[in-house]
């Protein structure tokens, strides 16, 4: 019996799990432009072009990864991989979509330990960090159009979500899943039907960090608050940025406002996923082994929820109640990042000539969309180098 058009095209276009690997490779090594771009770079590259993913497949992923905490794209990815391999396929695209910022924001992040104090890199930074806050507003803007709509109760969430995050200077992390309930309450209410429901022996230079070593005290709480953001932290990359905001500068001051600044920075230059500044954060804290634990840290939960939790989801997928919820934690993960974008924009616009590199950033991104993100903050770079050091 001959195979239908239809099964002969899917078999022959499904990947091997090598050719998977080698395309999240180079998307994790040559993908900039944050997670919003990486997820079209997935629809145009695996769906329209290659015919990897069916369009079903790939929404339902997309779906899966909203509903999830942890980096939309990385998420995804790590969903395509499951798809065609199984947990080895989750486990190897999400490592090679990873490592390659990582391994950047490594690097950068040791630059910065040994020479941050240098007035031309204070200089850069100070551009940059006007120039970060205005991505954040417009990625907060194409989001807000992306995932509300004319849905007032989206837009009320969004409100709620957006002052609570500028009044506090923090993320409140069970205002997410409390979204997400009231949407599913309201939109698609369910029936009731009750269910049965050692640190002190390592080299010193493997935890040095911004203020020299760190104990082993600091390294087990760099790791813990980062396996909280990677379990709590809902929404598309630049959601975790609140998160990380309350509880590096504010809780426990690990990083001042401007450091924490040039970590968003450094993720917002180097390709994959925004929540990679997690490794920078953490060699700032404790060297490299904290930049690791910090990393590993925070892409735990997604991963284990992929290989625990998607056969379950392939079978719910199209449950009202299921995308209601979605719904109600994607309107308040926006609300998040437009309470960062206000917090983070209050703490780089400092002067006039940091109000202007913003609105110029803000003019191009707006103007002329084919402009790739690190090149604007590249340029943003120059011109901090240039005020900075004639000031």
């Amino acid at each position: 019996m001959s195979a239908s058009p239809v099964q002969q095209e899917t078999m022959a276009t499904r990947p091997t799990l090598r050719a998977l690997l080698l395309y999240f490779l180079r998307l994790g090594t040559l993908g900039f432009g944050g997670p919003i771009a990486l997820v079209g770079y997935m629809q145009r590259d695996l769906v329209e072009e290659r015919k990897w993913v069916s369009k079903e497949d790939y929404f339902e992923g997309l779906a899966f990864s909203q509903l999830c905490p942890g980096p939309l794209a990385a998420q995804l990815a790590k969903y395509i991989g499951w798809l065609h391999g199984g947990t080895l396929g989750a486990t190897f695209t999400g490592a090679a979509f990873i490592l390659p910022s990582f391994l950047m924001v490594l690097g950068l992040a040791s630059l910065y330990v040994h020479f941050g104090q240098l007035g031309w890199i204070q200089g850069m930074f100070y551009g940059i960090g006007a120039a970060v806050s205005a991505i954040i507003i417009r990625s907060a803007w194409k989001l807000i159009q992306k995932t509300l709509a004319r849905d007032f109760l989206l837009w009320g969430l969004f409100g709620v979500l957006a002052v609570t995050t500028v009044w506090t200077q923090s993320e409140i992390v069970w205002l997410f899943v409390l979204s997400g309930f009231v949407a599913l309450f309201v939109k698609a209410p369910p029936r009731v039907r009750p269910k049965p429901a050692e640190v002190a022996a390592l080299a010193p230079g493997l935890v040095t960090g911004l203020l020299g070593p760190a104990s082993a005290g600091t390294l087990a709480s760099v790791s813990f608050f980062f396996l909280k953001a990677g379990a709590f932290v809902f929404g598309s990359g630049l959601a975790i940025v609140p998160f990380l905001y309350g509880g590096v500068v504010g809780r426990f001051h690990w990083l001042s406002e401007r450091q924490f600044l040039d970590a968003v920075a450094v993720a917002m230059i180097t390709p994959g996923p925004i929540v990679i500044t997690s490794g920078f954060i953490g060699y700032l804290v404790a060297g490299p082994l904290g930049a690791c634990a910090a990393a590993l840290a925070v892409f735990l939960p997604p991963y284990l929820l992929v290989i625990f939790a998607a056969p379950y989801y392939r079978r719910f997928a199209q449950n009202r109640q299921v995308k209601a919820f979605v719904q109600g934690v994607t309107a308040a993960a926006v609300g998040a990042i437009a309470g960062a974008a206000v917090i983070l924009s209050k703490r780089a616009l400092v002067d006039v000539p940091t109000v202007l590199i913003a609105l110029i950033s803000l003019g191009v991104l707006l103007g002329f969309k084919k402009i790739p993100e690190p090149i604007l903050i590249v340029g943003a770079g120059i011109a901090g180098v240039v005020l900075h050091h004639g000031s």
